[in-house]
């Protein structure tokens, strides 16, 4: 049985293929993502899932669906949003289909009656996969926009929060990733020689900038789009983040760009480390399991600013599985449903 997991993003919707045997084992796992900017790429959403999948639409026997897209400005509410991406997946998949909520897996008529608990529900699964590595730990998921922190006990997720509003209170969401994070929203002063900047609230630069500049990210890994609709390049980045403080690569040289960088990258491994010892703390866990795009370069050196354990979730996936774990979580999920139910 071959199962599509998809995790539709706000920017980024990532699929996972799993071929199950009968006995429910995992004979192989197909990944792959499509930037879509969903606040004015949301009806292409379809043919996303079709270039995704290519010639293995036909072989889909069913299709699990996570997503986070409904916050995005396209939508008047998050229920628009979540009602409008269920549409559209029913349109193109004639297979079983279920949505991960707060509560598990269910079906489109569940959906209906309660389409919030939909609403950024993938960390469900993601932490499913976590509980594989340990059943007591902290599961940090760092994407290209957000890190979520997910306690789990008895191999179980225990999260505080279960609505995006409430996890950004409960140290459980925060709103910083590898790539798409205003530089502005990390820091609002900056070091130069042995001098201290305020900086531009403008998007003039993103963490994919300072990532690349200091060697943390390929240019293959700078997936979305650039603020100024330029290049990729080590030096258009360099020249994006001497904006920060209104400069240009006249006035600021690659010491001072690489100084400005070092010190983004550490305010926001910090910010990432503050909501990780809340969460630490109130739940009295201190292993960690990391994964996503910044699993290494943000999860691992957060865990090590505390100096806590942590785990890479590589040590069970492939780092491509990893970048996509919700997907690839959303797939297992279905399988269990599809179990179950049918």
């Amino acid at each position: 049985m071959k199962i599509a997991g998809f995790d539709i993003g706000g920017a980024n919707t990532d699929v996972a293929i799993i071929d199950f045997n009968n006995s429910g084992e995992i004979n192989n796992i197909e990944v792959d993502f499509k930037y879509l900017p969903m606040w004015i790429k949301n009806n292409e959403l379809d043919n996303a899932f079709k270039s995704l999948l290519g010639s293995s639409l036909s072989e889909i026997d069913a299709v699990g669906i996570s997503m986070t897209a409904e916050l995005v400005d396209a939508y008047e509410t998050k229920k628009d949003g979540v009602l409008d991406v269920a549409s559209k997946v029913l349109d193109v998949f004639n297979v079983p289909v279920g949505f991960v909520s707060i509560n598990g897996i269910i079906d489109y008529p569940e959906l209906l009656k309660n389409p919030g608990s939909v609403a950024a529900a993938n960390w469900i699964a993601t932490s499913k996969i976590a509980s594989k590595i340990s059943d007591e730990c902290i599961m940090i998921d760092i994407g290209s926009t957000t890190t979520d922190i997910i306690p789990i006990k008895r191999g179980k997720e225990c999260a505080k929060g279960r609505l995006d509003l409430e996890r950004l209170a409960t140290g459980e969401l925060v709103y910083t990733g590898t790539l798409r994070t205003n530089l502005a929203a990390i820091v609002n002063k900056v070091p130069i020689h042995d001098q201290w900047f305020r900086v531009s609230s403008e998007l003039f630069s993103i963490t994919a900038d300072i990532h690349t500049v200091l060697g943390n990210i390929k240019m293959e890994d700078y997936s979305c789009d650039t603020p100024d609709s330029a290049g990729k390049s080590k030096s258009e980045c360099m020249r994006r983040i001497s904006r920060l403080v209104c400069g240009d690569l006249d006035l600021l040289n690659f010491t001072d760009i690489k100084q400005i960088s070092a010190h983004i990258y550490q305010e926001q491994i910090k910010q990432i480390s503050e909501a990780l010892a809340e969460v630490s703390k109130r739940e009295n866990i201190s292993k960690i399991v990391t994964t996503g795009l910044g699993m290494e370069i943000l999860g691992k050196k957060s865990a090590k600013f505390l100096n806590m354990d942590s785990v890479g979730m590589d040590t069970i996936l492939t780092k491509g599985e990893c970048v996509v774990a919700p997907a690839v979580g959303t797939a297992l999920l279905m399988e269990d449903f599809i179990k179950t139910n049918f």
